[in-house]
């Protein structure tokens, strides 16, 4: 895919639309615990109190949340191959993502191992909780990680990046076929019903060379090849999506009605995926993420498209909340089974402590210091008003303000 001459000014819409997704992380985490669903990767229940509301909450955003954050991924990242040299994509992509999950693996995983522990060990009804969790220390291996937990995606976002670069160099040298990939894919969007058909038929080839109508998360450091071809997907489609940028606005067609549908298959879905054979799983999550992705897209771009301060900060501070919500929602609900409320009080009570400590965090100890630079690039004032001086020093305009 030929080099693009001009460079892209700053698309706010995605910018948000990235954070969005990685911060409704936090959501999941929260109503985890409450659920009535067995998860392999989240071995705490709350004994007193679950409902399948939370598990509904889990399941919808499960249903596109990291698929459009790859799309998001892929297309960021070939704006950055193609408008920065491919060296300083890379370095970028090493300083931003690599050394960051190498050091926040190792840092979050004691804190992690604590918080499961301590909850598991209440929610268990041990009285000596606190002791045997800090007993697990004893053993000096258990600070080794054994997982990549939460930061899972980065891992594979790493391995995802590199592959598509070397897919990248070898389209730089295939111009022909890479401006008909790209035309192709150009007059596809252009036709709401045609791309959903088209990238829905993608997935289902996807779950057909998987074998499987799901996708577990994968949080060991041998990759899956499952976990790595279905994000894959998503990415390279961004990276093809980058191509035909100036497109970006057609998103906003049938958004709303995108989204609507594809909540009406989530639910037939959710409610009936016992009875359903593994064909029509995978044409209906197929068909149902790419109405989602499509959807969310373009109401982002509908109602995100402009600078917002506030925005702004939320996306600046998105990577290190993620980063360190997942041991306050972990431990959190400890200190809450015998509080005699509902399980939608009790994960609102999490989502919100967990959302206020590390949002108060990055404000004082992230955002104006050495931390901030290391995960961002570069250190920020905590004034908003300092953002938007910046952003009219600067006069970047989004892609799409025409």
């Amino acid at each position: 895919m030929t080099k693009t001459s001009s460079k892209t000014r700053r698309i706010h819409s995605l910018d948000s639309l990235r954070a969005i997704m990685m911060l409704l992380g936090l959501v999941i985490h929260s109503a985890i615990t409450y659920g009535i669903f067995d998860y392999k990767v989240w071995n705490l229940t709350d004994p007193n109190t679950s409902h399948l509301s939370n598990d509904f909450i889990v399941g919808i955003i499960h249903a596109f949340r990291m698929q459009t954050f790859f799309v998001i991924a892929g297309f960021f990242g070939a704006m950055l191959f193609y408008e920065r040299k491919p060296s300083k994509m890379i370095k970028n992509r090493v300083e931003r993502i690599l050394y960051p999950f190498i050091v926040f693996v190792l840092l979050l995983w004691p804190t992690i191992i604590f918080s499961f522990g301590y909850t598991r060990n209440i929610f268990e009804g041990n009285s000596n909780a606190l002791a045997d969790t800090l007993a697990l220390f004893s053993n000096l291996e258990i600070l080794i990680p054994k997982s990549t937990f939460h930061l899972w995606f980065l891992y594979y976002l790493i391995l995802i990046t590199f592959a598509s670069v070397v897919l990248g160099f070898v389209f730089k040298k295939l111009p022909k076929v890479s401006n008909h990939i790209s035309n192709g894919f150009s007059w596809t969007i252009k036709r709401p019903l045609f791309r959903i058909l088209v990238l829905a038929s993608v997935s289902a080839i996807v779950y057909l060379i998987m074998g499987a109508s799901y996708v577990e998360t994968s949080v060991s450091y041998v990759p899956d090849l499952n976990t790595f071809i279905f994000y894959f997907t998503f990415y390279i489609i961004g990276w093809i999506l980058y191509k035909s940028k100036d497109l970006l606005h057609v998103f906003m067609r049938h958004d709303w009605i995108n989204v609507l549908l594809a909540s009406i298959l989530f639910l037939v879905y959710f409610f009936m995926r016992s009875v359903l054979n593994y064909e029509a799983k995978i044409v209906l999550k197929s068909v149902m993420v790419w109405l989602y992705v499509f959807g969310i897209t373009g109401l982002f771009i509908r109602y995100a498209n402009k600078h917002s301060s506030k925005m702004r900060y939320i996306s600046d501070s998105s990577y290190w909340v993620y980063l360190v919500h997942l041991t306050l929602t972990a431990v959190i609900p400890s200190f809450i089974t015998d509080w005699n409320i509902p399980s939608t009080f009790k994960m609102l009570f999490v989502l919100i402590t967990s959302a206020i400590i590390s949002f108060v965090s990055y404000h004082y100890l992230v955002r104006p210091t050495f931390i901030g630079r290391f995960l961002n690039g570069r250190t920020y004032s905590r004034k908003l008003s300092d953002i938007k001086k910046a952003e009219k020093l600067k006069d970047i305009q989004p892609v799409l303000d025409k």
